[in-house]
């Protein structure tokens, strides 16, 4: 039976956008492909009424320019799906990224092709890592970054704390871990991924991508730290790789 945890929460994050970058309109082709019935095709107004794009490929393209990807939906009351990008002027090292977001529905279809949406996603921004996570575990995990609005984390169920990205903060070393992780290719030498004597059990759950970076999941099911097993098999991740989160 699937969980009921609210919804997937995707996030991503790349270099930051350039003048007549492709990448927005790769981006929402790829995730298009990748989940099956998927049409995004509509945005929402000021009041969040929809508004059908006739163009949408041109409409992306138009509005592009402010270093993001605007805001796109679906028209499904009962799945509803949400994609949208900005850039972030104060990333990691004082480099300035592309954060991707997506909202999906945490149902049987969309698990079963979870990893290809994250994959399509981040190979279309180019991305440096990223991640796909039940919003419960994503909302738990968002409090292990230092500071927090009310002082100093306290992280629960005994979860790291983490650093928020400074000035000596690599872009391709992730902040936080999640479900499914993407790792590129210059994100899985920093962290030292794969280590055959030491990542077996990480490396049943994952496979190359197109580009030679990673997705790693980290729990057959989406993860749920209510469950023991799958709050342990965090644990041990963060534990494997002590450089994510600036620790």
């Amino acid at each position: 039976m699937v969980s009921t945890q609210g919804y997937l929460s995707l996030l991503v994050y790349a270099p930051a956008l350039t003048h007549t970058d492709k990448r927005p309109l790769g981006i929402v082709h790829g995730v298009e492909r990748a989940l099956s019935g998927l049409r995004l095709r509509w945005t929402t107004s000021e009041r969040d009424d929809l508004i059908v794009l006739a163009h949408r490929d041109d409409w992306v393209v138009a509005n592009t320019t402010d270093g993001g990807l605007p805001f796109l939906c679906n028209d499904e009351d009962q799945t509803p799906v949400t994609l949208y990008g900005l850039e972030n002027p104060d990333g990691p090292g004082g480099t300035p990224q592309f954060e991707i977001h997506m909202r999906l529905p945490l149902n049987a279809s969309v698990i079963a092709q979870a990893e290809s949406v994250l994959a399509a996603i981040a190979e279309a921004a180019a991305a440096w890592w990223g991640g796909l996570t039940p919003f419960t575990a994503a909302a738990e995990i968002a409090e292990q970054t230092a500071p927090t609005l009310d002082g100093p984390p306290s992280p629960p169920r005994g979860l790291p704390i983490l650093m928020a990205p400074g000035v000596r903060s690599a872009p391709e070393v992730p902040q936080h871990l999640g479900w499914l992780n993407h790792w590129s290719a210059d994100s899985a030498r920093a962290l030292g991924f794969p280590d055959p004597s030491r990542d077996a059990e990480l490396l049943s759950r994952a496979r190359r991508t197109a580009t030679n970076g990673w997705i790693v999941r980290l729990t057959d099911e989406p993860l749920d730290l209510d469950k023991p097993d799958h709050l342990d098999v965090l644990l041990r991740a963060y534990e494997r790789f002590p450089m994510i989160g600036g620790r």
